[in-house]
């Protein structure tokens, strides 16, 4: 197992490297360095500027528009727009229904949706979640009965991540009672401009409205935007939350953050301070292994060989890890970390901080990330996913 990049791979790297900083907005990249707050334009504005050179699906094959990319070159582009402070791409496009409709859509599903997708146009949002209906997906409730040549949608979802913002909404829908849970469930794409679709904003503790609730009522949706057959929705879905635990795992992202923690703990005199510096390790040794983890992963597909299917672990130890490097950022900046300022969250804010500028987002990091085990599958049931798969 060789887990050396080639000089090939470094040339590319050093390419990507090269173009991310020359076409990065610099304003943009100091918000992500400071983790201050992102606006809309910031993050769909850098997905345009991907779009526009091929790369915001960065993961696509080239059959559908995409640059054809081997997974480590996947793996060195994602580390170095990391690296260099770009926004992370909002996934549910590119990342996450993409797949599924280049994989079970139709072709003139694929020639509707993948281009607005692939310039970064089209904002989407996932319809997942509802109300008691979690990490237990399958007992999904919102109904899509089937009228003629269209769908009523009525029903809920809930924890729509920048929901907002979305212009279409990939949705999992009941279309049958008759079975097992999973088996009475499609796959549907909506328009949310549909008259009849409504978007309430949750307002969490720091004043942000990352979550919404979209509510359906009487929403009429064409049946050609069902994906692949009806009653067979779980199967997609199941094909889309592998893309996505795979990318909550982060584990580039994990090492920005982890020179941003080193440079809170030196400002903060904590750099010196023999057990927290031991921490420090501890979270960098942890990340190293994340990474030898992805890496053993990219050298088995590039070996030919049959990867053992990891996505549940990934999103299990990367949730975890953003966990500690938010918690170990606090404990840095100590009593300094608490007070909250929601001004101070905008970049160029010039008011008064409680200690230095780099305190205020932390308290905000903190209390968010605190999401992470829970999002895309708990971490107590992908466990046992994990032990079922490895013990039987």
């Amino acid at each position: 197992m060789d887990l050396a990049f080639t000089p090939e791979e470094e040339a590319f790297r050093q390419e990507v490297r090269t173009w991310v900083r020359a076409h990065l907005p610099q304003d943009t990249a100091h918000k992500v360095h400071n983790a201050l707050r992102l606006t809309r334009e910031d993050m769909q504005n850098w997905s345009k500027i991907l779009g526009k050179k091929g790369w915001l699906g960065y993961g696509w094959p080239q059959a559908f528009g995409g640059p054809g990319w081997t997974a480590v070159q996947k793996h060195l582009f994602e580390e170095e727009c990391a690296l260099a402070g770009a926004p992370r791409i909002v996934p549910f496009g590119p990342v996450m229904v993409a797949p599924v409709i280049m994989a079970f859509g139709s072709s003139e599903q694929q020639k509707r949706f993948l281009p607005g997708i692939a310039s970064g146009e089209v904002w989407w949002s996932q319809g997942y979640s509802e109300p008691g209906s979690g990490s237990d997906l399958a007992s999904l409730k919102t109904r899509a009965e089937r009228v003629g040549d269209k769908y009523i949608v009525n029903g809920q979802k809930t924890w729509t991540t920048l929901g907002q913002f979305g212009e279409w909404i990939f949705c999992l829908v009941r279309t049958s009672t008759e079975g097992k849970p999973q088996t009475g469930i499609s796959f549907l794409l909506i328009d949310m401009k549909s008259k009849g679709v409504s978007v309430r904003p949750i307002k969490l503790l720091d004043g942000e409205c990352e979550v919404n609730e979209v509510w359906f009522d009487n929403v009429e949706v064409p049946a050609e935007n069902l994906i692949g057959q009806e009653n067979k929705g779980w199967d997609y879905a199941k094909y889309l939350l592998a893309h996505e635990r795979t990318n909550i795992a982060d584990v580039n992202r994990a090492k920005r953050e982890l020179e941003r923690l080193k440079r809170i703990a030196r400002a903060e005199g904590m750099f010196d301070e023999v057990r927290f510096r031991d921490e420090i390790a501890k979270l960098e040794v942890d990340i190293v292994a994340l990474e030898m983890m992805v890496l053993r992963v990219l050298s088995a597909e590039k070996s030919g060989k049959q990867s053992l299917d990891i996505a549940g672990l990934l999103k299990i130890r990367g949730s975890e890890i953003q966990q500690r490097y938010s918690e170990l950022m606090m404990l840095a900046a100590g009593p300094y970390s608490l007070p909250f300022i929601a001004e101070a969250m905008e970049a160029g804010w010039q008011g008064d901080h409680v200690g230095a500028m780099h305190c205020a987002p932390l308290a905000s990091t903190y209390f968010n990330m605190r999401k992470t085990t829970i999002y895309g599958g708990s971490n107590e049931v992908q466990r046992n996913i994990v032990a079922q798969t490895v013990l039987g």
